[in-house]
């Protein structure tokens, strides 16, 4: 082959970390561009889409390598979840030697897309981007504890217009059985999926974009979880010491009144109003991790609530729960909110310390798209667009186990696999021809 591991022990490790996962591929002649495949994702280059990759790992058959490369990732029938779990069964061990799992965390992320053929494309938030663009839109699942976190689940949200479109739907291949779901409706079934899989219960983290969902909320405690969420401002709170008024009493005529309500004079309040009419001896500075250049601090508010959205079609009051507030010294108003269901003697730096720990999806997604090529897949099919993201969370778990074995002076760029040559007058797909 044209690669080559950078030291005999990372080699020797590689090989037997793509060994142990051969299993769910099906075919034993998977096996090899499997292992060209997860070495081009680590491999240094600007693209990681097959044909760059295939010049990369065997730059003396560019073409055959491309043609098998291509077949792993856009048609070969192997099981996404097989793989994962067993990515999961080789690297967890290397996470967990730093601490116990702490957190589920939940997420999603955005790929810009041109044109409308690639599967789920629509016109929809892009994080990448910070504004509504064509995208694609996966959502994940990651465990983490405060040394690393892997991505354990992985799905593409297929919008509406596509899930209800026949002949999209079959150019692209998606599955018969893949139904239109919201974002949080596809991670309550990851969390319950993982659960099954008897994935280590923890705490699920998730920002606003899944804790306004009253039903994902609730679908996480029906789990037997707790959780740590953002939400928005304006989200209904009952405040401290207070909730709806019971059934109104029975009159003696017609069905007795079983649901709590509200009045005139009896309101929720927003979040923000909330946090705005709490005295000055409520705040407290808090440090939760350091940064890049210095400790990082902010001031919080914890108080106890009821979340109140549409309680008046429940018998009973909402159980009480924390609400985390975040104020920085130079904002003119809080910036950030949290629900959480963690114990209510949780102190206010613990509870602090787990609403910032998601910081770690973001390490992710970093280096999962800017050191491992995530969104670079070219194709438009469901199979490739998982298949791709699942080999680049192997490469990524690889990456995760091998970082103990890398001495800290050769520096976090070392590179696990050694750059072949490419061939003379290769040009790829697409760029200009110098001549």
């Amino acid at each position: 082959m044209g690669l080559e591991v950078v030291s005999r022990g990372s080699e020797s490790r590689f090989t037997a970390y793509v060994e142990a996962l051969n299993g769910t591929l099906g075919h034993a002649d998977r096996a090899a561009p499997f292992r060209s495949y997860c070495a081009g994702l680590l491999l240094p280059g600007d693209r990681k889409s097959v044909e760059p990759m295939a010049a990369r790992v065997e730059p003396g058959r560019v073409q055959a390598t491309h043609q098998s490369l291509h077949h792993l990732v856009a048609k070969a029938d192997w099981s996404d979840a097989a793989m994962l779990a067993a990515v999961r069964q080789q690297v967890m061990p290397a996470i967990e030697r730093h601490g116990a799992v702490r957190a589920w965390i939940i997420d999603d992320t955005g790929f810009p897309k041109q044109g409308t053929h690639s599967v789920g494309v629509a016109r929809q938030y892009c994080g990448q981007l910070g504004k509504q663009d064509n995208c694609q839109v996966a959502v994940s699942l990651s465990v983490a504890n405060d040394h690393a976190s892997l991505p354990v689940a992985y799905r593409l949200y297929l919008p509406e217009a596509w899930a209800n479109d026949p002949a999209r739907r079959g150019r692209a291949g998606v599955p018969d059985d893949v139904a239109f779901q919201t974002k949080p409706q596809i991670a309550l079934a990851q969390i319950r999926t993982a659960l099954d899989a008897g994935v280590a219960p923890a705490m699920v983290l998730a920002d606003a974009g899944y804790g306004v969902d009253t039903a994902f909320r609730d679908g996480i405690t029906d789990l037997g979880q707790a959780y740590v969420v953002g939400i928005q401002s304006s989200t209904s709170l009952w405040q401290p010491g207070t909730e709806p008024l019971p059934p109104k009493r029975w009159s003696g005529r017609g069905r007795p009144a079983s649901l709590v309500r509200r009045d005139g004079e009896h309101q929720p309040v927003s979040a923000k109003k909330l946090a705005l009419a709490l005295p000055g001896k409520a705040w407290r500075k808090i440090t939760w991790r350091e940064g890049t250049n210095t400790m990082l601090a902010s001031r919080f508010a914890t108080v106890r609530v009821r979340p109140a959205h549409r309680d008046y079609n429940r018998t009973t009051p909402r159980p009480e729960e924390w609400c985390l507030i975040e104020w920085p010294t130079d904002a003119a108003e809080p910036t950030k909110y949290w629900l959480s269901t963690l114990p209510a003697n949780i102190s206010r730096r613990a509870l602090v310390d787990a609403a910032k720990l998601r910081w770690r999806i973001e390490r992710d997604y970093q280096e999962l798209k800017q050191e491992l090529g995530l969104g670079h897949y070219e194709g438009r099919g469901w199979r490739g667009f998982h298949h791709h993201a699942t080999l680049c969370i192997a490469a990524y778990g690889f990456l995760i186990s091998e970082r103990g074995a890398i001495p800290p002076s050769a520096g976090r760029n070392t590179s696990l696999v050694a750059v072949s040559s490419l061939p003379d007058g290769h040009r790829p797909r697409g760029s200009p021809n110098p001549t």
